[in-house]
């Protein structure tokens, strides 16, 4: 394995990873002091079977001040963090590489989310057994990696994105995949040219009152 950490030109790695958080009401006696309504996890996970500790050392989450041991630190996967509670409020979640990257921590920031903003897609009221689900997709990029975490990538088949072609039939996972992707190219090309068709109608009607006032005026 390479072990040097001089940096190759011109080489660009991505790898693509989920974060954010599920949450489901609690059922059941809470303790007597507890206010606390949901119990929610909050994590970063790599796509498919990417256990993401090839590469990554460490995640930290900073939660609510109001949290014992507010800053949490994991360091071995699954990078998630279980807790309970009763509002939503804004983690910091910082993800730290191995040595042999020689990279500075990522931070990401997520809004925890406990309650529904939607009915469920049948438009019926959300079912309260199923959880709420809030999670973002986003691209951890290397640029020039070193030789020594190079190999580590390559080791670990990670030098292509390697997103699902499909989208997954369980519908517990987030549905990041080549087939989504297209998807949502299709709706922003679709919407683009509603867009420039009521543009276009709008300019004609405009022209043809601009004619009809001067004819007016005349």
């Amino acid at each position: 394995m390479a072990t040097g950490t001089k940096r190759i030109k011109g080489i660009s790695i991505t790898r693509p990873i989920y974060y954010g958080n599920n949450a489901l009401p609690l059922t059941g006696k809470k303790a007597n002091d507890s206010d606390h309504t949901h119990k929610w996890t909050v994590a970063v996970r790599g796509l498919g079977n990417d256990d993401l500790s090839y590469y990554i050392k460490k995640v930290t989450f900073k939660l609510h001040e109001t949290y014992p041991n507010s800053l949490r630190t994991i360091e071995q996967p699954p990078f998630e963090l279980q807790e309970t509670g009763w509002g939503e409020f804004e983690i910091l979640i910082k993800i730290h590489f191995h040595p042999a990257a020689s990279e500075k921590p990522v931070s990401l920031y997520h809004h925890l989310r406990l309650h529904p903003y939607e009915d469920d897609v049948s438009g019926q009221p959300w079912p309260k057994e199923k959880p709420v689900t809030s999670y973002s997709y986003d691209e951890l990029v290397f640029n020039e990696p070193t030789e020594a975490f190079y190999q580590i990538l390559s080791d670990n088949n990670a030098l292509s994105p390697n997103l699902p072609v499909k989208k997954s039939k369980d519908s517990n996972i987030p549905q990041f995949s080549v087939q989504m992707e297209h998807e949502e190219l299709d709706r922003l090309n679709a919407a683009q040219r509603e867009v420039h068709s009521q543009t276009m109608a709008l300019k004609q009607r405009m022209l043809v009152m601009e004619q009809e006032n001067y004819s007016t005026k005349a």
